[in-house]
């Protein structure tokens, strides 16, 4: 029904979010250029970020501007030939403030030639 390599990615990308391998997976499944597309600029530096290592920077800015009391994903949800989703439902803490917040966000990703070419996420609140 969807393309083995989709299926593939997917799983192995929802796999690395549970299992806390993140990193490795931006190393492993993205393309060096994907593109990463937030619903808001919570760093200030714009919505958009190009290419792995600027990836990299909004992982460990979000590691070090929070703790993370607890995390799990929904999925992966796939769609089409190169599409698939997953549901992110986060508890944490921002550092700066103390505030406490449950989050639940959406993620989008696009798959081209056998990589992840762009991540687009969408904040429930």
């Amino acid at each position: 029904m969807f393309n083995d390599q989709l299926v593939q990615i997917a799983n192995q990308l929802v796999e690395n979010c549970r299992n806390g391998k993140e990193m490795e997976g931006l190393d492993t499944l993205y393309a060096p250029d994907a593109v990463s597309v937030e619903a808001a600029d919570p760093m200030g530096k714009g919505r958009e970020v190009a290419g792995v290592e600027a990836i990299k920077g909004k992982h460990d800015w979000w590691q070090n501007a929070h703790e993370i009391h607890s995390s799990t994903v929904e999925g992966p949800f796939l769609h089409g030939d190169n599409h698939f989703g997953a549901i992110f439902n986060i508890d944490v803490t921002m550092k700066e403030t103390g505030d406490r917040m449950q989050m639940k966000e959406f993620g989008l990703y696009t798959v081209d030639q056998g990589k992840i070419v762009k991540e687009e996420f969408f904040y429930s609140m």
